[in-house]
């Protein structure tokens, strides 16, 4: 659910106000807006800006776009079937929000596009994920600064185009005690392949495996990792690194395929306990490099053979990895001298 689908209706009260939303947008990340008639809004290179006339929406080509008011579900088959191929159904809706807009979802098929209106930010979620698709595109209404940085914390950005990945031949895997090691559960199903970015430095994090895979003990939980010791950095979807012990329900993070894909994903639920571990120390470009993982043969780092787990690896295996700028303040790169050991 990305912001390339969003366009922000400004309803400010009044000149300044207006002002102060569009800048705060423009901030964070936005470019696509809707003004009402009489309101002035000049895009800059790369943005998009509708105008609404009573119940029209005047696009950037010229064309009109009707804003249908629908209540019923008589309206809304009869909105369907009027809306010509490769058009756009544009509605608000007056009662009910979800089963309707589902119920266009289902209808639109490949002839057309729906755009609706969301009252509030909060619903846009909701809006963007129907039917898993969603709707082309969302129209929320937003008054204030604080309801844009509302409406960022609660959708997604872009997930990093480019990750420098690279493999580290491994000099040492040994005992390390007990420690507080974190399992994240996702409210997503992950692939075998898939799996988060983890480690002792932000600089380099290893690849932790899902459990999609179970063991001749356990079933698999496709939705877990078992990522690593509490001070472990984890690469959020942002491109953010946290401590895996600030992890909360609701944060997005990156999962990813060694060289491969990369999506955001939710955590559903996050379980800190007391578990032994072991350190695994491997080489970067002469460099010592540590995670520190549960001893257990659910969890698995990932190696151009596939999954090893932490039970049976050994020195001499090489782990699939990213490499990163290594100075972070909260977690965002930063340039300036730094050592991490």
């Amino acid at each position: 659910m990305t912001r390339d689908r969003i366009t922000l209706a400004v309803r400010a009260v009044d000149d300044g106000a207006r002002a102060a939303v569009v800048e705060r947008a423009r901030r964070r990340g936005f470019s696509r807006f809707e003004t009402e008639a009489g309101h002035q809004l000049s895009p800059t290179p790369g943005e998009e800006v509708v105008v609404r006339t009573g119940d029209r929406l005047r696009l950037p080509t010229g064309a009109d776009v009707p804003v249908l008011a629908v209540e019923s579900a008589v309206e809304l088959d009869a909105a369907t079937r009027r809306v010509g191929e490769h058009s756009v159904l544009a509605i608000e809706w007056t009662a009910d929000r979800m089963i309707p807009l589902e119920n266009a979802i289902a209808a639109r098929g490949r002839r057309f596009a729906v755009w609706v209106y969301a009252r509030r930010p909060a619903d846009v979620p909701g809006a963007l994920g129907a039917l898993e698709h969603g709707a082309d595109r969302v129209l929320v209404e937003v008054r204030t600064p604080e309801e844009v940085d509302l409406l960022e914390s609660i959708v997604e950005g872009p997930v990093p185009a480019h990750l420098e990945w690279t493999t580290a031949p491994v000099r040492a895997v040994r005992p390390a005690g007990v420690a507080d090691r974190v399992l994240v559960d996702t409210t997503s199903i992950l692939r075998p392949a898939e799996g988060l970015l983890v480690g002792s430095a932000g600089a380099f994090l290893f690849h932790v495996a899902s459990e999609a895979v179970g063991s001749t003990f356990s079933r698999p939980r496709a939705f877990r990792v078992n990522a690593g010791a509490a001070h472990s950095y984890v690469l959020m979807a942002d491109g953010s690194t946290r401590y895996l012990s600030e992890l909360d329900p609701g944060d997005a993070v990156l999962v990813a395929e060694p060289a491969g894909a990369v999506r955001s994903a939710r955590v559903g639920r996050v379980k800190i306990e007391r578990r032994p571990v072991v350190m695994v120390a491997a080489e970067d470009a002469g460099r010592t490099r540590t995670i520190f993982l549960q001893e257990a043969e659910t969890v698995r780092l990932s190696t151009p053979d596939g999954r090893i787990s932490t039970t049976e690896l050994r020195a001499g295996a090489v782990v699939h990895a990213v490499r990163l700028p290594p100075a972070r303040h909260l977690g965002h790169a930063v340039e300036e001298t730094i050592e991490e050991r």
